[in-house]
């Protein structure tokens, strides 16, 4: 079976909560210019990215 070491799944979960927060971003009614500086900055800060994007990005 598919068997991933601790660093592993928390990578993966990282990646899978990265993904849910670029899709909302996309989603929003937000600018293409602001959308596009929230998606660089989950993709180039992935963890860190997150946090700001949960904190400050645009909502709905």
């Amino acid at each position: 079976m598919l068997e991933l070491p601790f660093g592993g799944l928390l990578g993966l979960i990282i990646l899978i909560l990265d993904i849910y927060a670029i899709i909302k971003v996309v989603q929003s009614g937000a600018s293409a210019g602001i959308k596009a500086i929230w998606i660089v900055v989950i993709l180039l800060l992935p963890i860190l990215g997150l946090i700001i994007w949960a904190l400050f990005g645009p909502k709905g």
